[in-house]
């Protein structure tokens, strides 16, 4: 035909087609049977939904804490060691020091060289040796009052530990106590601060496994609380020679001031006491009680944020005359 497309033809039509009609074979399943393709969809996205779930749950695992074993946490005095004597539980308990039992004191003395500290005058005492962990210091006059401070010196400007001491009859009533020295070298100095008139006694000496503290603490029998503030009291009946007295923390400085009452306001010894660390370097005593009406006050001077640790018993029990065992008021708290 003349004037007809030159486009209109048998080839364009097999050219054009040819596509529409593999199209057309390739769906014409959808549209016999369409069931299997369905269930195919549905699976994929069941396992699409599925996968993205686990994906979400896996990220909010990823923020949520971990768990933690229980902790229990207890402040009792028997669950803190120490430096001073590690081999030794305090508060396990044990039997009383009788008449001729316990730590001797007046052995100590007679196996020892006393230094004299005239009044307003100051000795010192070095320990190189770091494996001295605790040292002894023993105070004494002949009769007259004592009046002493006692400090720790660990390297320059550093006191550990420092302790201001009264006792009105240096012979009746001689201080004892056992401070802790962890990680020497470490220097005690005993400055009398009375007068001239008023010279003392001194014995400084290395504590070892069976000495002063150990024997303290083989008849402590219990600790209570005492909080920054408050006061316990402790009487004791005459039969009692002198009371072993322990006062720790948890880690935590400790203030405190120990008293010895013999009538009403009547102060026969006073202790003025400061640790920077109540557990690194507790606080051992042995204060003679010797006559009727003694008792034992410990006042914690730090505020209420920090609690001491203390266990006030008898350390030596004399006869008693007619006293009955069982009126012992021994470390009773009012």
């Amino acid at each position: 035909m003349q004037g007809a497309s030159p486009w209109i033809g048998t080839s364009m039509f097999n050219v054009s087609l040819t596509p529409t009609l593999q199209s057309i074979k390739a769906l014409l399943p959808l549209f016999i049977n369409p069931l299997p393709v369905a269930e195919k969809i549905n699976n994929n996205t069941m396992k699409l939904s599925a996968a993205l779930t686990l994906i979400a749950l896996t990220g909010a695992n990823a923020f949520a804490p971990a768990a933690k074993a229980p902790v229990t946490t207890q402040l009792a005095m028997s669950e803190y060691r120490t430096s001073v004597r590690d081999n030794v539980d305090v508060g396990t308990g044990g039997p009383l020091a009788g008449a001729m039992g316990g730590r001797d004191l007046a052995e100590i003395w007679d196996n020892s060289s006393p230094v004299i500290v005239q009044g307003g005058s100051l000795r010192t005492w070095s320990f190189a040796n770091p494996a001295i962990e605790s040292v002894q210091v023993l105070l004494k006059t002949e009769g007259r009052p004592l009046d002493a401070d006692v400090e720790l010196w660990q390297g320059p400007d550093n006191t550990p530990h420092k302790m201001r001491v009264y006792v009105e009859d240096g012979a009746l009533r001689t201080f004892n106590a056992v401070i802790g020295t962890p990680r020497g070298p470490n220097t005690v100095a005993i400055r009398n601060i009375g007068q001239l008139e008023f010279p003392l006694d001194a014995v400084v000496r290395p504590d070892r496994d069976d000495g002063l503290a150990a024997g303290i603490a083989s008849v402590a029998t219990r600790s209570e609380t005492i909080q920054g503030g408050a006061l316990r009291t402790y009487p004791f009946n005459p039969t009692v020679d002198s009371v072993a007295i322990i006062l720790k923390t948890d880690g935590r400085p400790l203030n405190a001031r120990i008293e010895l009452l013999q009538g009403p306001n009547n102060n026969k010894q006073v202790v003025e006491l400061y640790t920077e660390d109540g557990l690194d370097r507790p606080f051992f005593a042995i204060v003679e009680t010797p006559g009727s009406g003694n008792v034992v006050r410990v006042v914690n001077t730090a505020p209420v944020e920090f609690p001491l640790y203390a266990s006030v018993d008898a350390y030596r029990v004399g006869g008693g005359g007619d006293w009955a065992d069982d009126g012992l008021m021994i470390g009773r708290a009012f």
